[in-house]
This record gives structure tokens, C-alpha cells and sequence, in this order.
């Protein structure tokens, strides 16, 4: 069985009125099952981009992309679609909360577009904000919540449908240290469930967490390399001060 995400030679080429820019140059690697890798790199070195590609939210201009043995450049809109919908799940470091819904009503809203009924929605959604520990604040809206919390209701909306692949964009860009290391505890947790995680960040701190890192410039992997001591998160604080 080959690796849960296989690269092989991906560019990304965008055209900017004359000006031809090469996001990624012949990216070639493979993910595993339950890895957790950090993705980093300045502003520019692609690895946003490359998180894009893999979440199935851009297309690459050349090169293979295999998800779980299935070639992703032959599938439909509406197959990418599910693909991103079941199989990944997002978290963004601007939270992407709805601001007039309750955080069970934001962790839900996955389970709609899967066409999962509403009893088995809400009790899904309770799951997961209670696995992430945020079982009082459920009838909260994002504008009564903390940006620990607001990240919480986040993680548990990227949970709701048991994704293989957790893909995290600067979790914790909009977090203090702290909450930070709330957060990054969290993904710890995730991780020893058996979920992949890919975690893009420029911080280096951030970045320990990881099991493995690698570092891009100019659109390249620069380095791969297996973290030999992983961070470990403190857990300073409860849910409700996150």
C-alpha cells in the first residue's frame, strides 16, 4: 500500500499580466498515514500554495497528485468536492466562523452539505465540541467567544466528518502564547487518535510540534527532515480561559 499523499513533480504556475510566476517547481513527496508534518517557509516560498494543492483547493499546472491511491487529477468537481468535504478537514488561521450561528450550528454545517440528517448533525457537532472541550459553550456565538475558543469551535468543525487529514494554515497566527500552546495540545490529542496533520506556519516554535518538517524557499523543498524530539504543548490552561 502506498503513502496516504503522493507528489510527484506538482508545479504551479500562475500568470500575472506578463509575468509568469512559479509557485512550485517539481514538488515530489509522500505523506503517511498518521504523520504530522509541518509545512514551512517565508512569505512566498510556496507553501501555502502547496497546501492549497493538497487540500484539493487548487489545481497544479503539472505533475501527479495520489490521495489514498487515487489519482486526484482525474476526478470531477463534484468528486473533489466530496474529497474535501469527508476526507479533509480545514483550519484556518482566521477562524472562518458563520457570526450570526451558535458554535454547534458552525460545526455542523460540514454534516449539511454531506446531506447528513439534523438529529444526527446535532449530535455529531455535540461530539466534537465536547471532545475539544468546549461542551459549555455549544449555544455560543463566535462574537461571545475567545479567539482560543473561536479556534476550538474551528478544530471541531475540521473533526466533524472523522477526516483522514486535518490541513491547519497558521493556527495559531491570531493566538497569544498561550492559547497557542492550548491549541497546538489540541493537535497533539488529534494526532495520537490516528488523524494525519499538516500544519503550515512560518514560526519556528510552532513548528517543533511536528514530527516531521519541511522547509520550502522559491517554491522548492529546501529540507525534509524527521523531528527527532517533538514539542510537547503545555496544557496551562482550561477550555473556558482558552
Amino acid at each position: 500500500m502506498g503513502a496516504l499523499i503522493e507528489l510527484k513533480g506538482i508545479s504551479r504556475i500562475y500568470q500575472m499580466g506578463s509575468e509568469t510566476i512559479h509557485a512550485l517547481r517539481t514538488i515530489t513527496l509522500a505523506i503517511e498515514k498518521n504523520e504530522y508534518v509541518a509545512l514551512m517557509g517565508p512569505s512566498g516560498s510556496g507553501k501555502s500554495t502547496l497546501m492549497n494543492v493538497l487540500g484539493c483547493l487548487d489545481t497544479p499546472s503539472g505533475g501527479e497528485y495520489w490521495l489514498n491511491g487515487t489519482s486526484v487529477g482525474q476526478m470531477t468537481d463534484d468528486e473533489l468536492a466530496v474529497i474535501r468535504n469527508k476526507e479533509i478537514g480545514f483550519v484556518f488561521q482566521t477562524f472562518n466562523l458563520i457570526p450570526r450561528s451558535s458554535a454547534l450550528e458552525n460545526v455542523a454545517l460540514p454534516l449539511v452539505y454531506a446531506g447528513v440528517g439534523k438529529n444526527d448533525r446535532k449530535e455529531r457537532a455535540r461530539k466534537a465540541l465536547e471532545d475539544v472541550g468546549l461542551g459549555a459553550r455549544m449555544m455560543h456565538k463566535p462574537n461571545e467567544l475567545s479567539g482560543g475558543q473561536k479556534q476550538r469551535v474551528a478544530v471541531a468543525r475540521a473533526l466533524v466528518n472523522n477526516p483522514s487529514i486535518i490541513l491547519a494554515d497558521e493556527p495559531t497566527g491570531n493566538l497569544d502564547s498561550k492559547t497557542s500552546d492550548e491549541i497546538m495540545a489540541l493537535f497533539e490529542d488529534i494526532h495520537s487518535k490516528g488523524n494525519t496533520i499538516i500544519v503550515v506556519t512560518h514560526e519556528e516554535d510552532i513548528a517543533r510540534h511536528a514530527h516531521r518538517i519541511i522547509r520550502m524557499k522559491d517554491g522548492l523543498v529546501e529540507s525534509d527532515e524527521k523531528n527527532p524530539t517533538p514539542s510537547l504543548a503545555k496544557r496551562t490552561a482550561t477550555a473556558s480561559e482558552a
